[in-house]
């Protein structure tokens, strides 16, 4: 009886303590959340912004496109730098153009097509410091975010997402779930309409683009669709056609009457022959990854990585067989650290594998390729090759390479990111 009795104290006593305790830590807990505040601007306001200004610094760099001298090059949702690269060994940032959901990019003669959410606009770039909207085309990317929660066709009153205004707050942990609960409703809420985290007329766009032009037309893939737009007056597009092609759909890259488009779960091939209505060829299935995909005349390169968004644990580059082009096959398998972008250039083929930098190899054999040299210490996206020039966007700035000598590449030049 003593022994239960002495128990029973004991616990009660630990108890009471605990309670005690937990109220003080209930006192004194707090945790400190960042909110993400938009920003917003109606679509009047929004549009007569859509002009070149002064150049910006680059924070939040996204895709880019080669036409002649110049580089456009995206700033994640917010819009697009635009470079003179007459000199690679001293480019220079000239102008910046606001296009608020902007990621895609390509350009045809003096002529640059952006999408803006969910619309196409075209812009006149014939004077690069003074670049001008002649064209909007409303709506026309159904399944990529809209406008935010608008109904209305009233451009006065429809309001846009232009930035996010960062601010800490310091949360009691007695309301921490509460809040945060509300906090997620409200972000998913303002966030739903704004989420997508050779010379020629053409110019060139790298292997992670979602626009490319061909045959008089601009082919747009998103998320299941495949869009193509008459440019053939390059200031007037029309929308000729969309195609429901699939899910997780990634990448697009033409060559010659091709379009060769990477998903998540593999490559398809489609005939342009008829432009305006894009025919299914064929089709190459793969493990779940991300998959951009570049080709020449008898091979197509495909780089399959890991990663949140890709899922998959897969690096890897695989080199298709397309002599047949109604049956691609897989020749080779060649191991990657974490594959990105690629570009080929006559028996060149350039790797972006992510925090191992650039790679370059002696593409001559595909079934044994050689490499030629790894440029380590940054972490690479993308790359266009073109006319003995690498340029490589990295986590840390946009670089240029001089590959005139394929035994001694060499960087001519850095464009920095501000972080």
């Amino acid at each position: 009886m003593r022994k239960r009795f002495s128990f029973a104290v004991y616990f009660s006593f630990s108890f009471l303590t605990l309670l005690i305790f937990s109220g003080c830590l209930k006192d004194q807990c707090s945790n400190t959340y960042t909110i993400y505040s938009p920003v917003y601007k109606t679509l009047t306001q929004v549009r007569a912004d859509m002009k070149s200004g002064q150049p910006q610094a680059i924070e939040r760099p996204g895709k880019i496109y080669i036409r002649g001298n110049f580089i456009f090059w995206n700033e994640l949702n917010k819009g697009i730098h635009i470079i003179d690269n007459s000199n690679p060994a001293s480019p220079k940032n000239i102008s910046f153009i606001k296009v608020p959901g902007n990621v895609d990019i390509a350009v045809k003669g003096s002529y640059l097509y952006a999408d803006n959410y969910s619309d196409l606009v075209v812009f006149d770039i014939s004077k690069p410091t003074n670049v001008f909207p002649v064209k909007f085309l409303n709506k026309v990317f159904t399944d990529r975010g809209g406008y935010y929660w608008s109904t209305s066709t009233n451009p006065d009153s429809i309001m846009v997402i232009v930035d996010y205004k960062q601010k800490d707050t310091v949360v009691d942990c007695s309301t921490a779930s509460n809040w945060y609960g509300r906090a997620a409703i409200d972000a998913f809420n303002t966030a739903s309409g704004a989420q997508f985290y050779v010379k020629n007329p053409t110019g060139v766009g790298g292997s992670m683009a979602r626009f490319a032009i061909a045959s008089d037309h601009l082919y747009s893939v998103s998320y299941s669709q495949l869009s193509a737009f008459n440019i053939n007056i390059p200031y007037d597009p029309q929308l000729a056609n969309i195609k429901q092609i699939g899910w997780n759909i990634e990448t697009i890259f033409p060559f010659q009457d091709k379009l060769f488009i990477g998903s998540s779960n593999g490559m398809f091939i489609y005939n342009i022959n008829d432009a305006a209505n894009p025919a299914l060829v064929s089709q190459f299935s793969h493990v779940r990854s991300c998959d951009p995909v570049i080709a020449d005349e008898n091979y197509a390169y495909v780089t399959l990585r890991s990663g949140t968004a890709c899922q998959g644990f897969t690096n890897q580059l695989e080199v298709l067989d397309i002599s047949q082009i109604t049956q691609p096959s897989l020749l080779k398998t060649y191991a990657m650290t974490n594959p990105h972008g690629l570009a080929k250039d006559d028996q060149l083929l350039f790797i972006c594998d992510g925090k191992d930098g650039l790679k370059v190899y002696d593409a001559s054999d595909v079934n044994n390729l050689k490499i030629i040299k790894t440029i380590s210490g940054l972490e690479t996206y993308d790359v266009i090759a073109l006319n003995n020039l690498a340029i490589v966007v990295a986590n840390d700035g946009l670089y240029q390479f001089d590959y005139s000598d394929r035994n001694n590449i060499k960087q001519i030049s850095r464009i920095t990111i501000q972080h």
